[in-house]
């Protein structure tokens, strides 16, 4: 089975999915802000974040690129994964509206609240009510059409939905606390300057996520053996 992994930084692959797929039987085809047309037959296509928006595909044609297969996807049914801009471009591929966030950078270790169909989704079900997750993201979509809202936060309500077999994820569930620090180490100059973050504080947080990292890893490996029934199934 192959899961088609489309990153769009090079810090920024698919951190815990990847041994959780490849333990559920998948094969990891990697691409770099580009798809190939055999990537329409993949049994799981995972879409990965990026400092990119959905709404400059002027400025990055892969941005298309991807936005037209996941929609090709999901027209056929088949399963797709997005994590921050990859649960934007499925969100897009759905018909919904993408834009900047009014209420600024979400960023952080925050908990996401799971609402009552998330709780009783048959995948996220056996989660705690609030979970603490990795966050780095400003832009938001409308609610997706026919999707279930799974989970919201105080500052974006739209954080994760199911669409079919397809889930969208708006924060980092595939990062632990050793990977969103060295974010923080890599991305300093740009919170200081630009959004006037304070790192101590940022990295204060991160035991919150390192303790969560064992329910984290669960949620995940439950995840990639729900897209492993969905490929045998379909054979």
């Amino acid at each position: 089975m192959r899961a088609v992994v489309m990153q769009h930084e090079e810090n920024e692959g698919p951190g815990l999915f990847g041994p959780a797929l490849e333990a559920a039987g998948f094969t990891l085809v990697k691409r770099f802000r580009g798809v190939k047309r055999e990537d329409l037959d993949a049994e799981l296509v995972v879409v990965m974040g990026g400092t990119m928006g959905v709404y400059e595909a002027d400025r990055h044609p892969f941005l298309g690129e991807e936005l037209a297969l996941l929609t090709e996807r999901l027209a056929l049914g088949l399963p797709v994964l997005g994590i921050c801009l990859g649960a934007q471009l499925l969100a897009a591929a759905a018909g919904s509206e993408v834009f900047l966030g009014k209420n600024g950078l979400e960023i952080g270790v925050a908990p996401v609240r799971w609402t009552k169909d998330g709780l009783a989704d048959p995948v996220i079900a056996g989660v705690r009510p609030r979970t603490p997750v990795a966050h780095w993201h400003q832009d938001t979509f409308k609610p997706v059409s026919g999707a279930t809202l799974l989970a919201s936060t105080d500052r974006y309500s739209q954080q994760a939905f199911r669409l079919g077999d397809s889930y969208g994820f708006q924060f980092h569930l595939e990062l632990t606390a050793d990977e969103l620090e060295r974010w923080f180490t890599e991305g300093a100059e740009e919170l200081v300057e630009l959004y006037e973050k304070n790192l101590d504080e940022l990295r204060s947080q991160l035991p919150k996520l390192r303790a969560a990292e064992s329910e984290n890893r669960e949620l995940i490996e439950r995840l990639a053996h729900h897209f492993a029934r969905v490929a045998r199934a379909s054979r």
